[in-house]
């Protein structure tokens, strides 16, 4: 019975906290509007959003979001609390709908139920996680080439983007933005487990901050925070909201398994048929990014611009015709 009260508590601080990061997706963008109306927008590099009290407002609705998510992994399994963080989808693409104004097309939608049920899918057979008993066992699991590797070639490619992709199409292009947010969020993730696990045998008596390691992690994390919210900040401002939000958890939810999986090897403990699960939940997301990424305009009228170059293009043939 304890067990069923403590599932239901990790549930409900689950989907809490998928309320609050779905709604703070819509709050930012308002922010983000305001500010570049009155300033320079962050899609053009600005940061006068952080004069923005609507902005902050998100910020902290985002911030009690990932504080409920955290706790609900004290009452609740992860196979149930992770999967739970797709619902930020949901309550994104319905409040954007209502309160920005941007429709998702019906193909969005369908896409956007492939992105959740791969997601889903993936989280779900992914192996259990190893007991981590110090830093120095974390240490040396993050100085294994597999996933020395993986960082290496992950910061190559976010710094590649940064400062060779994002001037030339990243104002054009979503996945640019997305794709530098979900390879640093994934060693986000990495480096924030390793501090979650320093303070809790920091608690019970063990003290990990003497470590210089702790405190290397502690860097990372801030680093990469830094760029991630920078770069979302763009994709926010840039992109319909409703796109953005599953596009990128369905990426970062990707790159943290592959992260995770390297690191602490937990494929090799799993059977062929969990793995070619997760190889079908991932060709599901695809799909459905694949969906979501060609008809993020289908639902939303063109711009203004747009529509007079186009009656103009309608006009010009008449005006050559009656002139001669």
């Amino acid at each position: 019975m304890v067990a069923s009260l403590d599932n239901v508590r990790g549930l409900t601080l689950a989907m809490s906290s998928s309320a609050f990061i779905g709604s703070s997706f819509v709050i930012k963008k308002i922010g983000l509007k305001k500010a570049g109306d009155n300033g320079v927008r962050a899609a053009s590099g600005g940061f006068s959003y952080l004069y923005e009290p609507l902005w902050w407002l998100g910020m902290i609705t985002m911030i009690l979001g990932e504080v409920a998510n955290f706790a609900a992994y004290a009452f609740a399994p992860a196979v149930l609390v992770t999967p739970l963080g797709a619902l930020s989808i949901i309550f994104s693409a319905v409040l954007a709908h209502f309160v920005l104004k941007e429709r998702l097309h019906m193909f969005g939608v369908v896409g956007c139920i492939l992105c959740v049920v791969g997601s889903i899918g993936i989280v779900l057979h992914a192996p259990k996680e190893k007991n981590i008993d110090s830093m120095r066992e974390i240490w040396h699991l993050a100085t294994q080439p597999g996933f020395i590797v993986y960082s290496c070639v992950a910061v190559a490619c976010v710094l590649v983007l940064i400062f060779r992709v994002v001037e030339r199409c990243g104002h054009r292009r979503m996945l640019v933005y997305i794709a530098i947010c979900s390879l640093m969020g994934s060693l986000t993730v990495i480096s924030v487990k390793a501090v979650a696990i320093a303070l809790k045998l920091s608690f019970s008596g063990s003290n990990q901050f003497i470590y210089i390691q702790t405190w290397f992690f502690i860097v990372v994390v801030i680093i990469c925070c830094l760029v991630q919210l920078n770069y979302l900040n763009k994709a926010l401002d840039s992109f319909n909201t409703a796109v953005v939000s599953p596009v990128y958890y369905v990426m970062f939810t990707i790159l943290t398994i592959v992260a995770n999986m390297i690191m602490y090897k937990d494929w090799v403990s799993q059977t062929a048929t969990q793995i070619a699960t997760q190889l079908c939940g991932f060709v599901t997301i695809v799909a459905g990014t694949f969906l979501l990424h060609k008809t993020r305009d289908m639902g939303n009228p063109p711009p203004p611009d747009q529509i007079c170059l186009e009656e103009a293009r309608e006009c010009a043939p008449q005006s050559t015709n009656n002139s001669s």
